[in-house]
Order: structure tokens, then sequence, then C-alpha cells
């Protein structure tokens, strides 16, 4: 969100629960303490009362976080406000890449990482206050190379261990339990506002709860929807404290004895069996986040029906339901804002998860999966929205084990991989698909269709990261199982063979890469026919493996037959046809054929333009590629024109501090010298290394050719 005076809230923060009260014994000085250029890590603190610990983590670190964040922002004291959920890398780098859109106005172009890279360099330099809170921060690495910092930011970290973030500069480790008294019995009062004479029980109350805030939200949500007293809720408490005391070696905390109570009110309540159902669903999806729109999917209807009467639900009845778990204070309605959610504990989640009976949970699980399914939009453009589905996703996986493997792999687990690489979310997917297909090759075996596909997707994630060998290995494999299960001349054995040639050409194993992708041509030609799509981009594959050897008379043959056939089938403004033309031209170029370059790249930059628009990062290379064949071809006054304009097209899209911008400033630079402009040359060479050195690791080639040709034109 930006507001009109520039100021830029990125992130969907939760809302504050009613009767919050900021805590001013147990977590003062915060404020104080969080002052530019700091970081401050909130989390429970030591543990001290018997019984598990887990029921004593919930403390209301993320409330406090809200509450500060909320009066930074509306006080003025920063113009840059970003909420990220931080429970993993992939949402740490979810939420960097979505900021760094917002904040720095540019295309998110690239992998997430190095775009979250460029985002944390930002921060540190720009004069805006700003604030970064990082809400569930479960492991230090996944902040390895993006901790924020700057001298005029704030950090503020939610967590459960203070380890979290040991080591860092100018970091302030606070905990933060139990409410005092006097804080406990505001936030009680509070809630009951329909009857102001409870104070005396309300007293009593807080002591038996312990102070604790997770129990006194239980018991104030139940005292305050029903006609209990205080008094008539602490005879409740203490019988079912007996009872659990009983079959417990230990004394249950207060909040497992609220819970149980507020646990048996959603059992019993008006809605019958909806209540528990719907709590079965939110048990096993991601706590901190879980958008509205699930609840009401026909896969959660019939899963009502099936749990209760046997009608279908519809979404009033659904909203019954949920609105009572609300009441009860089991889960919280979210609706404040854009982005309605659901949210739940995450120790009451895993209390629900002990209570479902192995039936109920296999149920329950596919239905969490079918309506993930519906709700999960093609457009990853809605980035808020497949962030928290993502995150659900991750979450069911892990709650389900080996339920959603069935009969198969159930389709949410692909569609979460591929929600993964769309969001070039390039190392955690490439885990991902690790992982699931040890699991599938496990579960169903390496010759099922399922674990060949998870592999085939590993092997495309190793080649998106770089890791072009390890992407080679899983090729080979797939395309061996392919051929034993299904037939050489299967679809997908064909489709591997041309996987594979492209893993080889890209671990520069050309000779191997030439005899697999001819291989595959004539499997495409024979099988599917000359003309076909698949055909036509494994000759191109063909054409880019012989160009990369230095075969570049055999790659402008290929090239210009697979344009020719392109233009014929697609259409030649199709992509495909536009994409083959640049690379035709990229080829006549490094081959020396520079007139035939130039012509192809005018006509791709015409169509480009004509179909994406002068501001396109793609239309923005291609005027930056007909500038180097006017450099190349000796036409100094056209390649600058075209330098000038790639430059400033760059750095208004993507920042001046981009990669592709450095790189055709460095090109601008040499160009300014090879006409005689010195002095021009020199002063953009100079910014050019001092914007290298600031974003760009050690060692970068941009880097060192910048240095290169500043050594070269002005002797240092």
């Amino acid at each position: 969100m930006c507001s009109p005076d520039g100021r830029v809230l990125s992130g969907v923060m939760p809302q504050l629960v009613d009767g919050f009260v900021s805590r001013p014994e147990t977590a003062s000085g915060l404020e104080a303490t969080l002052v530019p250029g700091t970081a401050v890590v909130l989390w429970r603190g030591r543990v001290a009362a018997a019984g598990p610990a887990d029921w004593l983590e919930p403390c209301g670190k993320t409330q406090l976080a809200v509450s500060f964040a909320e009066s930074l922002w509306q006080s003025g004291g920063v113009d840059l406000l970003f909420w990220i959920a931080a429970s993993s890398r992939a949402s740490v780098l979810s939420g960097y890449v979505r900021a760094a859109v917002a904040a720095m106005g540019i295309e998110p172009a690239g992998d997430a990482e190095s775009v979250a890279v460029r985002f944390a360099s930002w921060l540190g330099k720009t004069s805006r206050p700003w604030l970064v809170v990082l809400d569930d921060l479960s492991d230090t690495a996944d902040l390895e190379g993006l901790w924020p910092e700057g001298p005029t930011g704030r950090v503020l970290i939610t967590t459960t261990s203070p380890a979290t973030a040991c080591g860092q500069r100018q970091t302030v480790v606070r905990s933060v339990g139990a409410f005092s008294p006097r804080e406990a019995l505001r936030y009680l009062t509070g809630r009951l506002t329909a009857d102001k004479d409870q104070r005396p029980e309300a007293i009593d109350l807080v002591n038996d709860l312990g102070c604790e805030p997770l129990a006194l939200g239980q018991a104030s949500a139940v005292i305050a929807n029903s006609s209990l007293s205080c008094h008539d809720y602490r005879e409740y408490f203490a019988r079912k404290r007996e009872q659990l005391a009983e079959t417990e070696s230990l004394e249950p905390p207060p909040a497992a004895v609220t819970w149980a109570l507020s646990f048996e009110r959603a059992k019993t309540s008006a809605p019958g069996e909806d209540a528990w159902s719907l709590l079965a669903f939110a048990a096993l999806l991601a706590g901190n986040g879980m958008p509205d729109s699930l609840f009401t999917t026909s896969a959660v209807c019939e899963c009502l029906a099936a749990d209760g009467d046997g009608n279908q639900a519809d979404r009033k009845r659904v909203w019954g339901a949920l609105l009572f778990l609300g009441r009860s204070g089991v889960l919280a309605l979210d609706l404040a804002g854009s982005h309605a959610m659901v949210r739940m504990s995450r120790v009451i989640q895993a209390a629900v998860r002990e209570q479902m009976p192995e039936e109920m949970l296999e149920r329950t699980a596919r239905a969490a999966a079918d309506a993930l399914l519906e709700v999960w939009p093609e457009d990853e453009s809605l980035a808020w929205l497949n962030e928290d589905l993502r995150s659900c996703a991750a979450s069911l996986q892990a709650a389900a084990g080996e339920i959603l493997w069935a009969g198969g792999c159930h389709p949410v687990l692909f569609r979460l991989g591929g929600s993964l690489d769309a969001a070039r979310l390039i190392v955690p997917a490439a885990a991902y698909w690790r992982d699931l297909a040890a699991v599938s090759e496990r579960v169903l075996g390496p010759g099922h269709l399922d674990t060949l596909v998870a592999s085939e997707r590993l092997a495309e994630a190793y080649l998106r990261a770089g890791r072009a060998a390890e992407a080679v290995s899983w090729f080979q494999w797939v395309l061996a199982a392919g051929s034993r299960e299904f037939g050489r001349s299967a679809p997908g054995t064909i489709s591997a063979r041309r996987n594979l040639g492209r893993a080889l050409a890209a671990a520069n194993q050309l000779a191997d890469a030439f005899t697999v992708l001819d291989q595959a041509v004539r499997d495409h030609e024979r099988v599917l026919g000359p003309d076909h799509l698949e055909t036509l981009g494994a000759r191109g594959d063909l054409a880019a493996a012989r160009r990369a050897a230095g075969e570049l008379t055999d790659a402008i043959r290929l090239y210009r037959r697979t344009l020719a056939d392109r233009e014929r089938v697609q259409g030649p403004r199709h992509p495909d046809a536009m994409a083959t033309r640049q690379r035709l031209a990229d080829t006549c170029l490094a081959g020396g054929q520079i007139k035939e370059a130039i012509s192809l790249y005018k006509r791709v930059l015409a169509d480009r333009e004509h179909v994406l628009g002068s501001d396109h990062l793609d239309t923005i290379a291609a005027r930056g590629c007909l500038g180097s064949a006017y450099y190349a071809g000796g036409r100094m006054g056209s390649a600058l024109q075209l330098y000038e304009q790639t430059c400033a097209g760059y750095e208004r899209i993507l920042g001046a501090d981009h990669p592709d911008a450095l790189t055709y400033r460095l090109s601008l630079a040499n160009a300014y010298y090879k006409v005689g402009r010195l002095g021009d040359g020199l002063m953009l060479l100079r910014d050019i290394v001092a914007r290298c050195e600031q974003v760009l690791p050690p060692g970068h080639p941009l880097m060192q050719a910048a240095r290169e040709s500043l050594t070269n034109i002005g002797g240092g």
C-alpha cells in the first residue's frame, strides 16, 4: 500500500485483538529501545511454571509488534513499514520481493534471492526512516545474507528462540511473558464490557489463570459470549483442572484447562458438528494466516456434510460456525482490510490434532488439499494470497504425512512446488522438489509416474539454480526410468531426452549435448511431426548448443529454419517467434554477420514495442542489443543514442543499481571513450565502480570489467 504522500506499508499485519493492552509493566520501554539503527527480538522468556511449556508460549509477542508498528506508522515515525512473515526462507524471500516492489518501485526481475539481496542493500542506503517486522522467525539461517540494517532503520523480530538473532550488531533481546496482575485485570475487564460488576471475581479469575495471555483470551471469550459470570467460569475451571490432573503427572497449565473448556463448548455448540469440523480443518493449515475463502469452498462444505448430518453446508452455515469459534476464543477472525484471514494459535492447533480420530484426520486433510486447489489462482501476481496458500500447503503437508499420497501424490503438492517455481524462489524450490521426489520414490516406487514427474521438476529446479551437473544426473535418471516404464517413443520419454540435452549444454558437456539433442530432434519429428511446437523447441535447443560450442554456421542455419517454421505456424509476432529472431540476431552478431544482425534486431525492437510497449523489460533489452550491433558495425552515433535510452529504461524500471542497468552503463561509458568523450566516460565509470562495490559481491565479473575499463581509460 502506498499512501498519497509516498509512504509505503507492505505486508499484511494482523489486527489488534479486542481489549488489547499495551503492557506498560511487562513490556515497557520498547519505543525507547528500538531506535534507528537497532533491532529488538521479542521472545517468550524462560518458563518456570509446571506443565507443558508449549501451552505457555503464546504470550502476545505479535500483538505487541502490531501495536508498536501501528503507533510508529500513525505518528509518522517511519515512512516505510514492512511486515514480513518469517516462518521460512521462502516466506522471507517472498516478503522481501513484495517490499522491494512497493518501496523501490521496481519490477521483480530475476530470481527472488537476487531481488531480496538488492532490497536488503537498499535498506542500508536509504535516508527514509523504516521499520521491518519479521514475525515468527524460526531460524537465523532464513535471514542469511538478508539481515536488514541501516542508520535510518529499525528491526523488530518475534521468535520462540532468542538465539535466532544472536551475533547481530545492535540487537537487544527482550523477553515477554505473562501479564502483570494489573495488566491482566485491565485486559479481562476490557473484554467483559457488558458486565461492569464482575471486578471482584475477575481479580480471582486472573489469579486462577496465572495472568497467562492465552488462558485469559480463551476464558474472556467464553464469558463474554455466554451467560456465564467470572464466578461460574472459575467453578468450571476448577472442576476441569481436577479432571485433567487425574490423567496427567503434572498439574495442567491454565491455558490447557481453558482450552479444554472452549473445546467442549465448540463440540456441543449450536452449529452442531460444523464447529468441530472447521476447527479440525484450521488445525492443519498455517495458523498465522489462512485466507477466509478457504473455509467456504465446496471441498469444505462437503467435508462438513460428511462429518455432520449429511446435509450440504452453505456459506451462511459455515460463517455461522466460524463466528461461533471466534466467540469461543479458539481462533481469531481477522476481517479488517482487504485480506480477510482466519488465525489460530499453534498450540491450539496441536491440541486439536491430538483430539482428531484417524479417520477424521484423513478426511479433513484431503478436504483441505482440495480446498487449497479450489482457491489457488493461476495468476502468481497475487503475491500475498499465494504466499499464504504456500504456507498453508506446507503446514498441511507436515500435518498430513502420507495421507496425501494415497493412490498417488495429491495435486496440491505439485501446485505448491509450481508456485515456488513461479515465484522464482529458486533455492527453496529445489529443496522442495528434492524432498518430494524422495518421498514419492519411497511411497509410490521409482517407476510411478508421479515419481518421474517430481524427479523431472527437481532436475529443472537444479538447472534454474545453476546446478547443471546435478540436473544432468537427474535428467539421466528420469530418461532411463521413463524409457523402461513407458518406452523410448513415449512423449514423456522424448521430452526427457530433450531436457537432458539442455542440461548437458548448460554443464558444458557439449559433445554429449549434440548427440542427445540430435536424437531428440529426430524423435520429435518422427513422433510429433516437423511443425509441432515441441519439435521447434528441440531444434532451437540444438541451435543454442551449437552456438555455445562456437559452431556458429550450424547454429545460424538451425535458427533460420526454426524462425521460418515459427513464423509460419505461430505468426511473426508470437513471443516464441520474436525470441527465436532475437537468438538468431545474437548468433549473427557473434559470427560477424553484422548487417543481418542489425536488420534482425530492428525487427525485434519494432515488434516488441508494438506488442509489449516501450517500457517492457524485453523491449529495453532489444534496444540495448541493437545498440551493441551498431557499436560493432562502427555506427557510433546510433549506438550511443540506443545505449542512453537503454540505460534510462533500466534505471526507470529496475533502478540504477540493478546489474542489467550497470552492464549497459558500462557499455555506454566505453562508447563515450570510443568517440572521444573521455570526461563523460570517466565520470560514468567511477559511478559504475562505486555502485558495483555497494551492490555486487567481491569478484563479480561486472565489477572486474568496470575496474579494468577505468584503469585502461583513466589510468586508475
